[in-house]
Order: C-alpha cells, then structure tokens, then sequence
C-alpha cells in the first residue's frame, strides 16, 4: 500500500509517463509492439510461445510478458518484437533481424504453415487479428517474411492499427547448403484521423454476427416463451391450489370417517413430513452456499461487463472474476451455515470446509487434468508453477477466511426456523406412483424448458468462447439470464407440486435437481456443437474443450439448482401455510 501511495504521488508529480496504459504518447515515444502465441488457427486452444519457432526479434528488450493473473492463466506469453517504433514517426523500411535456418528450423515453418498457423500481436493493448505465418499456393509453401503497420491516430492517441503480410519467401524442402538465411522486415506509417479514442475498439467487433436481426428475433422469441411458460405456470398453480383448498375445506365439514376416506391422497397428507431435513444435508447445504455465490458472481460480472466493458482490455474478465469470486465467499459461507443449522445440522466444521473447498477444488481439477495434457504437448497454454501458487495464496488466505466467518454468522445468528407444520418422528412411507411422477423423470424432463430459453443465445457465446470473435453483448446476456432464472424457479415449482401431489415428501432434492438438470442439455449440446461447428482436433484441443465445457456445466447445475431450490421452499412454506392441519 505504502508503494502504491508513492508511485500516485510520483505519477502527481512528474506527470502521466507515456505509454500503453495510459494510452497517450508524445511525439517520439515508444510504442511497444508485442507478437503473441503460435498455433494452428483451426485449434485456437492449441497455442505455443511465439519464439518456439524460429522466429527472431529486434535487439530491443525481448522478456516474456504477463500483467495480470488472468493472462497467465489464459497463457498468453506476449514477447517483445525488440522493434524501435516511435510515436508519430513513419518508418519506410527496416530491418528487424536476420534469421540463419537450418534444415530442420525451415521444416518447422513448412509445418506450420501447411497447417494453418497464425499468431497475434498487440499494440497499445489493440490485437492485430490472425496474422498467418504464410500461405500454401500451388502446392508450394511460402513465408511471410514483412510487415506493414497503418497506425491512425488521433492527438496523442492511437486509435487504430492495420497489419498486412508480404514478401512471400518459398521454403524448400531441403535448402541449399543446408541453410537459409531469411530477413524479417517492418514498416510503418502514421495516418491521422479523427475517429474518437471511445470508438477505436468499435472494428473488432463482428456486430454484422452479435447483432443481426436473427438473434434480435431470438431473444425476442425466448422472452416471449418465457413470458408464457410463466404465465401458464401461475394459471395451472392457482387452480389447482385453489381447487385443493375447496376440497380441504369441504372435507372439513365431514364426519371422521368420510373425511378420512375422502382425504388419502394429495400433498396435504404429507404435512407431517415435508420440512423433514433432507438427505446428504451436508452436500445439500455446500451446494446451496456455492450456488448462491455463483449467482451474485455471475450478476456482478455481467453488470460490471456492462458498465466499465470489461471485454476490451486483455484476460481482464477473468481478472475480476477471481477477485469478486474470493471476496462474495462471505456470502457462501453464511448462505451454506444457515441452511445447514436451519434443518438440525451438527457437524459444521465439515460442512464449512467443504462449502469453502468444493468450487475450488472441482476448479483446479478440471485446470490440473488440462494443465497436465498442455505441458505433455509444451504448449504455452500450461499455467506457471507461481501462478498456480498465487492462486492457492487468494484462496488459503482471502477464500477460505471469509468462508469461515461468513459461515460462524449464519450458524450464530439464523433464528430457530418456525415450520408451518410439525414434522413427525416416524417418516410416512412413500406410496407407488405412475412411472413420469418418480423424481427421476421429473428431474430429467423438467431441464427442457430451461435449456430451450437459452439455446439460440448459447450459440452466440459458444461461438464466441471457441472463436475469435469478442462477445460484446452483455445486455442481451443480462435480459437472457434474467429468464433463464425465472424459468428455473417455475420449472422447480411444477415439479415439487407433481412430486407432493403424489404424496412424495423429498421435494428438496427434487427442486434442485430439476432446475440444475439443464446444465445436462447444455453440455449434450457441446457435444454436438463440437462436432458439428467445429474443425479443433487432438486430444489437447478435446482436453480443454471438454474439460472447461464440463466445468461451465457444473456452474450452471449448481447456480440453477440453487434458484430452483429457493423457489421451491417458497411455495412449499405458502401453501403449507395456508393449509389447517388437525
């Protein structure tokens, strides 16, 4: 903190220092160029260091570069090209540097240009787009050994920049002498514009994709679907309670003997069970804690998304979201401690370390299974040893602090919960019921209608997570997310009423999985997106294609899972409060 304080009152002092944080430059400073990762474009995840071909770089500073956590973990290794740009200073013609190949260096470029490498470069923190390697033409492969930079700029400001690829190089199969001596060439020009520094993110956005009116007309057809499921959902609810509440009062006005042959079936008989604690409390109770925090995680990034546009500065999303994650554990923490003393828990200690673990842990998992399967292909998407640690540290010493005393707050300071009806000490047996009312095939069925409110605009993020296309849209994803909740709590509130109606008092689990089941529609659709949508290919490209999928699921189970559980304890507490049990 005391450093942070000095460099502010430096900063004060001396003036803003030029450069690509602060994005403004006077005339002759430098411009930082940085080349990125290699890889095949058709595999985007598949990306090594830059270097790792032989390419070579200017006499400059050449370092691997990470500013943030977010970009380690992505593995971005941007290198310094060692270029000598200065701001507002054109350059005809210079020379990078002078690369001497040997055979099996010019074999490495023909590899990579038959299949499809490209890399990107960043400057003044704007990507430059896929730049490939080279070009096959006739059966022949050629290198790519110049580049033209067109920088507009606006004042002191960059506002755009535009890169072409040229001077094709053939590169034989067997060169002559056994070498091949390549020289690596920039240019640069400066062109003024008055285009604002406010819009200059403007062209890496495909709104011809994002915004065509196909996608208009689809979130305008899921909220209209939404709109009527929750309609038809009130409607059918409060007939038919409205309907149960007549017969149980009639049926109050009649002898014992009538009443108890009139009144053997439906959800009032299990009264005396309904508030029963559920089964596997512990996990119920970690999975309710950790759905919570994922669900005001998700609106914090979404409306932080929003409001600051997160998207345009480099792995910053990702950045955020761990942080918001560690600092929302009080929230999971207090949330799962409730829950747990609420229905009679006794064993919290193990309850607090899980609900503090359990996220975390499946993350790393799933991180170390496609960590593990980058380093055995020493691809650049394998996460540093320190980074890893650091990692660990926000945890042991931000996560799991919080967790704690978020959870002593809920376990100290949730009143004794007042049931509307007392629970019986013996449970009341389960009756058999027709095959589509056992939970199983409510819970199966029931994610359907959550999965088709998203279908159209999971399209547009897939395509955007697994392409290069940037996903700017986040109103559309805050209007779809906000359905896709409501959605989920209706669908929970359908299928605990079926569940009860058939005299089945295990509604807990019931709500949470009936909502949460869409997250297995979402990942059946994975499967087929990658294999319809896509060319990746490998096991490392499987690897991480399905591991951070499965991981998104898991996410979803359990941030559906805890809205539909929420909705149903609601309507279980009204309608068991409006019913007079003798």
């Amino acid at each position: 903190m005391r450093w942070t304080v000095v460099c502010l009152i430096l900063a004060l002092i001396l003036g803003v220092h030029a450069d690509e944080h602060s994005h403004k430059y006077e005339v002759g400073d430098e411009v930082v160029l940085w080349f990125n990762t290699v890889g095949p474009y058709d595999n985007l995840q598949e990306s090594y260091e830059f270097l790792s071909l032989p390419f070579c770089v200017g006499k400059g500073i050449v370092q691997h570069h990470h500013e943030t956590l977010g970009e380690a973990l992505l593995g971005m290794q941007l290198t310094n090209a060692g270029v000598d740009i200065k701001f507002r200073e054109d350059i005809p013609a210079a020379e990078i540097c002078i690369k001497d190949l040997t055979e099996d260096e010019v074999g490495q470029f023909r590899h990579a240009v038959a299949n499809g490498y490209y890399y990107q470069m960043f400057l003044d923190g704007l990507p430059l787009g896929a730049a490939f390697i080279g070009e096959k033409a006739e059966g022949e492969l050629y290198l790519y050994t110049h580049k033209t930079f067109t920088i507009s700029y606006n004042a002191d400001q960059i506002i755009q920049v535009n890169m072409t690829s040229g001077n094709k190089l053939h590169l034989p199969q067997r060169p002559r002498g056994g070498h091949m001596k390549i020289p690596f060439t920039i240019s640069v020009q400066y062109v003024s514009t008055t285009e604002s520094f406010d819009d200059r993110f403007n062209k890496y956005l495909d709104k011809d994709f994002f915004e065509h009116k196909i996608h208009w007309f689809s979130i305008a057809n899921s909220f209209m679907m939404v709109l009527f499921l929750f309609g038809l959902v009130t409607i059918i609810l409060i007939r038919t309670l409205r309907r149960d509440y007549a017969r149980y009062d009639r049926e109050e006005g009649l002898l014992d003997l009538d009443r108890d042959l009139g009144d053997d079936y439906g959800w009032k008989q299990v009264h005396g069970d309904v508030f029963r604690s559920p089964s596997r409390l512990t996990i119920l109770a970690t999975f309710i804690g950790t759905g919570l925090q994922l669900i005001v995680l998700a609106l914090c990034m979404i409306v932080l998304t929003i409001l600051a546009d997160l998207y345009l500065e480099r792995a910053t999303i990702l950045t955020v979201t761990i942080f918001i994650y560690a600092l929302t554990s009080m929230l999971g923490g207090y949330v799962s401690g409730s829950f747990y003393c609420k229905y009679g828990g006794r064993n919290w200690v193990r309850t607090m370390v899980l609900t503090a673990a359990f996220w975390p842990a499946t993350v790393a998992l799933v991180v170390n299974i496609v960590n593990f399967a980058a380093i055995s292909i020493t691809s650049s998407r394998a996460i540093p040893f320190g980074t890893m640690m650091t990692v660990v540290a926000i945890w042991a010493f931000l996560v799991f602090p919080l967790t704690l005393i978020g959870y002593i707050v809920g376990k100290n300071f949730t009143k004794t919960p007042e049931f509307p009806c007392r629970v019986n000490p013996i449970p009341r047996p389960i009756p058999d019921k027709i095959w589509y009312a056992e939970p199983w095939v409510i819970v199966s069925l029931a994610g359907v209608f959550p999965f088709a409110s998203i279908f159209i605009e999971l399209y547009f993020v897939f395509q955007s997570f697994w392409t290069v296309r940037i996903y700017y849209v986040y109103g559309f994803m805050f209007l779809v997310f906000i359905m896709l909740l409501i959605v989920a709590a209706c669908v929970s509130i359908v299928s605990t009423y079926l569940l009860l109606n058939n005299e089945d008092h295990r509604w807990q689990w019931t709500s949470f999985l009936s909502s949460g089941s869409t997250a297995m529609y979402v990942f059946g659709y994975s499967i087929y997106y990658f294999h319809a949508k896509t060319m990746m290919y490998g096991y490392f490209q499987s690897t991480w294609y399905f591991g951070y999928t499965a991981l998104l699921c898991c996410c979803l189970f359990l941030l559906l899972g805890t809205v539909g559980h929420y909705a149903a304890e609601k309507f279980v507490r009204r309608i068991y409060r409006n019913v007079k049990i003798d």
